[in-house]
């Protein structure tokens, strides 16, 4: 028997409502675009639908503006994995930004890998209002 083809599809991305972390539901797209301002606490990212991968593991990568952290250093790129848990997923990929947000502007390309295989790459910018 032939086995299911994966199938993925970029939902959406954009400017989205705050995102709370700890809870399954993912934010509300707000506004599709790829211009983000530059405004304290903003939430932006994309949606990605993928059916018939439960099980399989989700890699992700954010490159973003050079910042440093805590101890002064560029923050290195934001990096994580996830795994489908049923054969109609949605994964939500963003960020927010936060103080500074001087140093947040520029590109951030957001990257996401199903079993090491690229599925999405998509830059989003931040910019002055």
């Amino acid at each position: 028997m032939a086995k299911k083809k994966i199938q993925t599809e970029l939902y959406s991305y954009g400017i989205y409502t705050n995102w709370d972390r700890n809870s399954r539901a993912l934010p509300k797209l707000l506004k599709i675009t790829e211009q983000i301002p530059l405004e304290l606490d903003i939430e932006f990212g994309y949606v990605i639908k993928i059916k018939g991968a439960k099980g399989k593991r989700i890699t992700f990568k954010i490159d973003h503006p050079p910042f440093t952290d805590e101890n002064g250093r560029i923050a290195p790129p934001f990096t994580g994995e996830y795994f489908v848990r049923s054969n109609d997923y949605e994964f939500f990929l963003g960020d927010t930004i936060w103080e500074p947000i001087h140093n947040k502007k520029g590109e951030w390309k957001l990257t996401t890998w199903l079993e090491g295989e690229l599925l999405i790459q998509k830059s989003l910018y931040v910019k002055e209002p």
